[in-house]
Parts: C-alpha cells; sequence; structure tokens
C-alpha cells in the first residue's frame, strides 16, 4: 500500500460519501469541495473492503481525468489493485463492449473509428455527389445535425430539413460499407448490443459489479440508457456531479439524469459536498445568490473554509479597448506588487471572438499568455496520414485510412481512381484494398496508372508481413515504411516556415515513439490505434505545459482554479448569450456564469462595456440581466474612470515604489 485514504482527512459530508458502498448512491459535489478526492478515496474505501479491483469501474469524461483518478487511486492502493481496475471514458468502454460484440449488430470486429477530420473528409465527398457542391452547406453543420439526432436517440434519417436527412442516410451508408464508426456510433450501438443481446449484456454485468460515473451532469440521454443497461440490481451505482454545473445541454447533456436520478435508479442515498476549500466567503456568497434563481436545481448552499476576502468587483468599461487595456495594466500592477505569478491570472470570456483585443493588450506589454483551445495534437495532418498508415498494418480492408493516404505522398493515384475504386467496391460488396487487388478492376485503367496501385499493394502487403510473419516490431515497420515513402520530404514541401517544418517533423516521431512505447508494454497495434483514436476526442488541454496568463472561454475553464480570476463581457446578449433567451435555456446561462464565479480563489473582476466591436460595428451595450441577481453585501459597483481618476493609496505608492526600486537595482 502506498499511502492509504484515512477518515480523519475528510469532512463529514465526505466521510458519509466514502463509506456509503452500496446500493444507488448520488454524491452532490459543489464547485471545490473536494470531489476527486472523495470518489478516489471512496474507491480506495472499497478495496480495503475486499471488494475485487476487477470488479470496479469508473468512467470519466476525458482521457485526462481518467489518468489522473487512475494515478490518485494509484497512490493509495497497490499498483496491482489499481491495475486490475477498468478507469476510462465513455467512449473507451464503448469500445470494449464493441470489441466483443459488435458483430451482433452485422458489423466486423476490426471495426475502423473515424476522427472529426475523416468525418468532414467524408462529408465533403457526400456534398459533391449530392449535387451541395452548389449549396453553401458546411460539412460541420450536417455532421452536429447528425450527432444531435443520434445523442438524442432520433433517426438521423427524419431530420427536418430533407438535403440533411439525404446526407444522413448516405453518410450512415458509406460507414457501414466501410466498417467504420463515429464516436456517437460507439455509445449508440454498444448500448443496442447490451440491450438487444442478453449474453453481451450479462457478461459486462457480472465483468463491472460497482460503477462510478464522475462529471454526472454532462451526461446525455444515450449514456444513462447505456449505464441502465449496464447495471442492475442492487444496483451498486455512485454517481458524482453538481446540475448546478451542468453547462453542456448544446452538446446533448441532459440536467434532467441529475435532476430526476430516482426516476432511474431506486431509493437512492444522496449526499451533499457544500464545503468549499478553494474560493473566499465573498466569491461564494456572490456565486450562491446568483445560482439561487435558477428553479427546479437540487437545494445546496456552497460554504466556504476561509473567511472574509476582497469584495467581488464589477466594473463598468466604455468600450472592449479599455476593458482589455485596463486588464492587462492590472496585471502587470498586480505582479509587481504582490509577487505574483503570471498564472495566477486568468481572463475568462463567453466567446472566442472576445478573446482577440485581450491578445492584442497583452502582446503589446510583453505579458506571456496560454490561449485555450489551439488545434488538437490529434487533428494534425501528418498524424492523421501515419496513424491510417499503422491502421492499413492492422487491416489494409478499412476504407477511411486507406483512401486518406492513397495518394499521400503523390504516387499517381489519383482522386478519380479512388472514386472508381470506391464506386467498384461498393458494387461488388468488396472493400477498395479488394478491388486494388482484382485485376478485374485494375484492368480497366491504364497501364501508368495500374503499375501504380500495384506498387502501392506491394508496399503496405511486404510492411503487414513484416508485422505477422516475420514478428518485427511495428514501430520499426512504420517508421520503416514512412522513411521508404519519404512522407516526411512530401509533407515539409508545403510547409511555409521552418517552424512548421519542425513541428511535422516532431509529430511524425510522437506517433512512432508513442508506438514503440506501446508494442514495449506487449500491447496488440489494435489497441494503439484505438488508444490513438480516443484520444482525439474533445479534450481537457494540459495547462500545467504552458506559462504566462490563461485566456480561456467559460465553457473550458470548468474544473479549473485561478487565485485572480477576470470575468469578461457581462452583456445581455453575450452573457446570457442571444440565443439562450431565444431558445429559454437562460437557466444554462446562468450556470455558466456561476462556473466562472466559482474559478476564482482570491480575486474576482467582472466588466460589462457601454459598446462593443461586432461585426465590425461600433454596437451600444446593455449590462447583463444576471448582474441585478447578485446580492451586493460583498460586491463594490466601480467604473473604468473612477478608478483611473482615483488618488493612489498609500500602500499603492509603496508598491510602485519598490517595483521601481527593484527595477533599478536590476539594471
Amino acid at each position: 500500500m502506498a499511502n492509504p485514504f484515512s477518515f480523519d482527512s475528510l469532512n463529514q459530508a465526505q466521510r458519509e460519501a466514502v463509506g456509503a458502498l452500496d446500493g444507488p448512491v448520488m454524491i452532490l459535489a459543489g464547485a471545490g469541495t473536494g470531489k476527486t478526492r472523495t470518489v478516489t478515496c471512496r474507491i480506495a474505501h472499497m478495496l480495503e473492503k475486499r471488494i475485487p479491483p476487477a470488479d470496479i469501474l469508473a468512467v470519466t469524461f476525458t482521457n485526462k481525468a481518467a489518468s489522473e483518478m487512475r494515478e490518485r487511486i494509484a497512490g493509495m492502493v497497490s499498483k496491482k489493485a489499481a491495475a486490475d481496475m477498468t478507469v476510462c471514458t465513455f467512449h473507451s468502454l464503448c469500445v470494449r463492449i464493441l470489441r466483443g460484440g459488435i458483430d451482433k449488430l452485422g458489423y466486423k470486429r476490426n471495426f475502423s473509428i473515424c476522427s472529426h477530420s475523416d468525418q468532414v473528409g467524408l462529408m465533403k465527398q457526400l456534398l459533391v455527389r449530392k449535387g451541395g457542391s452548389d449549396e453553401k452547406v458546411k460539412p460541420d453543420d450536417v455532421l452536429a445535425a447528425i450527432s444531435k439526432a443520434k445523442n438524442k436517440g432520433a433517426d438521423p434519417a427524419d431530420l427536418e430539413d430533407d438535403y440533411f436527412a439525404t446526407l444522413a442516410v448516405a453518410y450512415q451508408n458509406e460507414l457501414r460499407a466501410q466498417n467504420a464508426v463515429d464516436f456517437d456510433d460507439l455509445l449508440l450501438l454498444a448500448e443496442q448490443v447490451l440491450r438487444e443481446h442478453a449474453d453481451v449484456r450479462e457478461h459486462f454485468r457480472q465483468r463491472y459489479k460497482r460503477v462510478t460515473v464522475d462529471e454526472f451532469q454532462d451526461t446525455n440521454a444515450l449514456q444513462m440508457r447505456l449505464l441502465q443497461q449496464l447495471v442492475t440490481a442492487p444496483y451498486h451505482v455512485c454517481v458524482v456531479g453538481d446540475d448546478d454545473q451542468s453547462i453542456y445541454g448544446w452538446r446533448g447533456a441532459e440536467v434532467a439524469n441529475i435532476l430526476q436520478f430516482e426516476k432511474f435508479f431506486p431509493d437512492p442515498k444522496i449526499i451533499r459536498l457544500e464545503e468549499n476549500y478553494r474560493s473566499t466567503h465573498a466569491v461564494l456568497h456572490t456565486a450562491n445568490s446568483l445560482i439561487k434563481h435558477n428553479r427546479g436545481r437540487r437545494e445546496k448552499t456552497l460554504r466556504s473554509t476561509r473567511k472574509g476576502g476582497d469584495p467581488v468587483r464589477i466594473v463598468a468599461m466604455p468600450g472592449d479597448d479599455e476593458e482589455a487595456e485596463f486588464i492587462a495594466e492590472e496585471i502587470i500592477a498586480e505582479k509587481g506588487a504582490v509577487g505574483r505569478e503570471w498564472e495566477d491570472f486568468a481572463v475568462l470570456f463567453r466567446t472566442n471572438g472576445q478573446s482577440r483585443k485581450l491578445e492584442l493588450a497583452l502582446r503589446e506589454r510583453k505579458v506571456p499568455y496560454r490561449m485555450v483551445g489551439a488545434q488538437s495534437f490529434y487533428d494534425r495532418r501528418e498524424v492523421r496520414d501515419v496513424l491510417a498508415y499503422t491502421q492499413l498494418l492492422v487491416s489494409p480492408e478499412a476504407d477511411v485510412p486507406l483512401l486518406r493516404i492513397l495518394n499521400a505522398p503523390n504516387r499517381g493515384i489519383g482522386q478519380a481512381t479512388a472514386v472508381l475504386a470506391t464506386e467498384w467496391s461498393r458494387d461488388h460488396d468488396q472493400s477498395v484494398w479488394q478491388a486494388l487487388c482484382d485485376p478485374d478492376f485494375t484492368y480497366q485503367l491504364g497501364g501508368k496508372t495500374r503499375h501504380c496501385i500495384e506498387a502501392f499493394v506491394a508496399l503496405i502487403a511486404g510492411a503487414k508481413n513484416r508485422i505477422d510473419l516475420n514478428h518485427e516490431n511495428p514501430a520499426d515497420v512504420l517508421d520503416g515504411l514512412i522513411k521508404q515513402i519519404e512522407y516526411l520530404a512530401w509533407i515539409e514541401r508545403a510547409c511555409k516556415t521552418d517552424s512548421e517544418r519542425q513541428q511535422r517533423g516532431e509529430g511524425i516521431h510522437s506517433v512512432i515513439d508513442s508506438l514503440r512505447n506501446h508494442t514495449a508494454k506487449g500491447k496488440k497495434l489494435q489497441a494503439f490505434l484505438d488508444d490513438s483514436a480516443l484520444a482525439s476526442e474533445r479534450e481537457d488541454e494540459d495547462l500545467e505545459k504552458k506559462q504566462g496568463a490563461t485566456l480561456i472561454t467559460l465553457h473550458a475553464s470548468k474544473g479549473l482554479e485561478f487565485p485572480i480570476v477576470y470575468l469578461v463581457g457581462l452583456e445581455e446578449g453575450f452573457l446570457p448569450h442571444t440565443r439562450s433567451i431565444a431558445e429559454g435555456t437562460k437557466d444554462e446561462e446562468r450556470r455558466l456564469l456561476y462556473v466562472g464565479i466559482t474559478r476564482a480563489q482570491d480575486q474576482l473582476t467582472m466588466t460589462y462595456c457601454a459598446s462593443r466591436i461586432k461585426w465590425g460595428q461600433q454596437t451600444g451595450c446593455q449590462p447583463s440581466s444576471f448582474i441585478g441577481e447578485l446580492d451586493d453585501e460583498h460586491l463594490t459597483h466601480t467604473s473604468y474612470d473612477d478608478i483611473l481618476g482615483a488618488e493612489p493609496s498609500t500602500a499603492e505608492l509603496d508598491n510602485f515604489f519598490g517595483s521601481l526600486k527593484g527595477l533599478l537595482n536590476d539594471i
């Protein structure tokens, strides 16, 4: 045992949660109340009570949350026990279920998982085929409509827009023909196979007798149905979440799952964690006064373990230029005065467009900052290409990756040939690979193209045989293949800068190194591809790896905390967002502001502007209706002009001269 937990380190509510091991349990964990610690202690307590680790399943929403939970548990129990437990995301769990049972639904077990970029590529082809290239239809809009329908349990073929419905049917048929699934299908098909096949359902119910679901407020209706298939009487299921932090309704999350938990699992034990270790009393009092305006919520009041604290400031700004400059100047002054780190500061906003002026203001003043929301590693072209080659080493019959790299690098097999091969494969009920290997198909083509296809088939088959027959290390084979086709030189030719060239090279090596580490642990190639596909899912970014003040959207800030927070753009139309007023989802916008407020540990400043540049036009703004809902007890209302016109206090002058002296000493 490493560091076994002790009940003494927990507060009363946490103890109760850790001790409640049987039957349905719902832990309502408010912001900053030690939720992760409570959940990991509860799992460690199960092991103390001799519950076999193999019986335990913990489901999270992101790979990062899963690995953090795994590490924390491993710190409390033996490494072997931690390894025997299953701690994974919903999608990862569904891959486990489907690798064992998808053949019952008419798919082959070696199905491939489509990344978002694969989906976009496929939808672009369908738009051209279905005459949509003339229409102004974006692939992402169609995919979003299909995803929404799938998660609600509706048939995408029944979409209201007839053209979208036609595309949805073609998209689904194409995936099926390629023995491929998208992320939504993972959930949909896993729930279907559990529901329709008692043997698979019974196997997984016996396998996972103790189920914990983290961030339960983010689950959708489909995930709830999946959970019901997985958990049977006596319902040893524990869900952990906070309905006040349910902010993903636009992505299909159903706050009803947490509000109506009793409907799904009988007579649950409900435990509230309300002692907050993160924020000052002033911050929490303000947050509580806002969220109580939401109707139908689970009652809870956060109490701070930290008394007092600076009042929460609400600052009226003339415009967004002044807002950005004010924040940048304050960050510099505060850092100098109190000896803060840049990483102590965060600026939160409702929409990505609001970050531009803030970035400019920070850049002009040489303030280092980190933006959350950069392109994911797994969306990079070179990474997707190398993973596609890896997939062909497992199964050349996987159409999605094959079509992706058929002419990458250029090898004389153009788009027209790819379309012919795809149509031939569909007409003959074959994979594209089988079409490329079929002389009846290749003899229709010109001699030069036929020769190029034969060389490609020999290349892939030869590399696959080195793994299957010669038992060579897959990472060495992949490395050799990528060098043989001179992939790096080809992709570098399209790069505009040295840093882009370097990034491409690093991306390729990173995939090969990752595969080498994977095979060193004795894991199979298909498991590596599954892990890579799942890692490309919506993911928390690792802030610790970046330096500087944080610029982040309110949605992305959930789960994080910062000593000093600036929450900008508290205007009607921004927060609450115009769309929410029209759609009647103002409660969710209120929860979003609540999440933003509860990120602050020590100091919180909220701003609103009298006017803002929108679509290139100066537009007048109204303060957010939410401001009027905040209790004034720990609030100060001030304005940009008041702050600039105020006489500096003695302390501020001391700080100024202290900073100046330090600067002169440095010189």
